[in-house]
């Protein structure tokens, strides 16, 4: 039997075309939902641009008949904006009726009061909870979500038989015994099964269908050395030139940022594979916006960006070797020259990036349209780093699962070009790694 779908208007501000994601059931847009839209319209932000989205979509459904009445859609059902059932009389007196969302709630109450199966869909979680207290169904918009607990961790852990990893640091590859095969780039921690103790790291090439050593970085990368498995895997995929995307998940402190920077100072500065390093990370303040900034456009993004500077101070003092720069005046002759630039996303867009290495951070406070302007921005021989950690989410449109972050690394996996890693252990620093795991 065909269901009824009313959509809230920040499912819409997330998805514009979520209008043809329930197959061949009916659609249907409160009036109010419209009014809201409005609203947005204007914002030179991702909201505002699928805001309008879905009003040109509209327009265009609005060609095939009278939208009041509704329109049919590809999948077999319709699309209706919903000029009736407005009336507040099934609301409970504590609701608000000129409310937005209980107008919205009306409607579908209304509805289901016509022995029709309704069902509300909204990423507001207290409509939803609204909405079951009045005994009606509401949904979460779950259509590109990804679960944190079966996000792809970029890892595996392989047995294989007595002088298997000899061979392989004899060959430098091992095929692998395993059906189905790892994913492109995966890596896998191989264990004897003979003498557990006996390890060796790899990861899968899906060109040669084999897995391969790990790049060497016993002498640190830019003064920067792998403190554990995972960050030595996550300097192979920064460090290798035929990756071009690249994504780092995990909570704070586990070297994300500072690894990213090393191997991009590494790559641009040292090895001049690249023309730039360019580092960008969306703004969002923690917590309450102090308001606007005084002076001009360097000095208002200068507390957004002040993060990035800290960890390539940092990490130009790591540096101290012989023949190579070092020390803040030294890093200022590197962003004078344009070697490095530190910018916001914000005037990303529009841009083309040939041969650069793009480090995007604090990715997870993206949607996944924002990041797919983002990486299409890259042109010819540019890496693109995104890193980020989908428990600390700062925009109030997304959530852990619906995060632009964690939607690459699900769609990339089986990518030969793509590679990714989970940082686990925090490295920060005692007190950083306690408070990341009990707070």
């Amino acid at each position: 039997m065909k269901k009824k779908f009313v959509l809230d208007t920040n499912v819409l501000l997330h998805d514009p075309k979520a209008v043809f994601s329930f197959e061949d059931n009916d659609v249907i847009i409160p009036i109010v939902v419209i009014e809201e839209l409005d609203k947005f319209k204007k914002g030179i932000d991702e909201i505002g641009r699928n805001a309008r989205q879905i009003s040109r979509i509209l327009d265009d459904l609005r060609q095939k008949g009278k939208l009041s009445q509704g329109v049919q859609l590809e999948g077999g059902g319709s699309l209706c904006v919903e000029l009736n059932h407005q009336s507040t009389e099934h609301l409970p007196h504590e609701l608000v009726a000129e409310k937005a969302d209980n107008r919205i709630l009306a409607t579908a109450l209304n509805l289901k009061h016509e022995n029709l199966p309704v069902v509300l869909v909204t990423k507001d979680t207290n409509l939803r909870i609204k909405a079951d207290a009045l005994g009606l169904r509401a949904e979460d918009y779950e259509s590109d979500t990804i679960t944190l607990d079966e996000l792809y961790s970029g890892e595996t852990e392989l047995v294989v038989e007595p002088g298997a990893i000899e061979e392989f640091y004899a060959k430098g590859e091992l095929v692998p015994s395993v059906d189905p095969k790892p994913f492109p780039n995966e890596f896998a921690m191989l264990k004897n099964s003979a003498n557990p103790s006996q390890t060796a790291l790899a990861r899968f090439n899906q060109q040669r269908q084999s897995l391969v050593q790990v790049i060497n970085t016993k002498h640190g990368v830019w003064g920067i050395n792998a403190k554990n498995k995972q960050q030595q895997f996550a300097l192979d995929l920064l460090l290798n030139d035929d990756i071009r995307l690249v994504t780092l998940v995990g909570k704070a402190g586990t070297g994300k940022t500072l690894l990213a920077l090393a191997a991009g100072l590494e790559k641009t500065i040292e090895a001049r594979t690249f023309q730039r390093l360019v580092v960008s990370r969306p703004v969002f303040p923690l917590g309450k916006d102090i308001g606007f900034l005084p002076g001009d456009i360097e000095e208002k993004l200068r507390p957004w960006m002040q993060p990035i500077r800290d960890n390539l101070d940092f990490l130009m003092g790591a540096s101290a070797v012989a023949g190579r720069v070092k020390g803040k005046k030294d890093l200022q002759s590197l962003f004078d020259l344009g070697m490095i630039e530190v910018e916001p996303l914000t005037y990303i867009r529009g841009r083309s990036m040939p041969n650069q290495y793009l480090i995007v951070d604090e990715a997870q406070n993206l949607t996944p349209h924002e990041l797919k302007t983002i990486i299409t921005r890259a042109g010819e021989g540019t890496k693109i780093v995104l890193t980020g950690d989908p428990y600390q989410i700062d925009n109030p449109y997304i959530d852990s699962s619906s995060n632009g972050l964690t939607f690459v690394v699900e769609r990339f996996k089986e990518e030969p070009i793509a590679g990714h890693i989970t940082l686990v252990k925090g490295e920060r620093s005692d007190l950083a790694e306690l408070a990341a795991t009990l707070l």
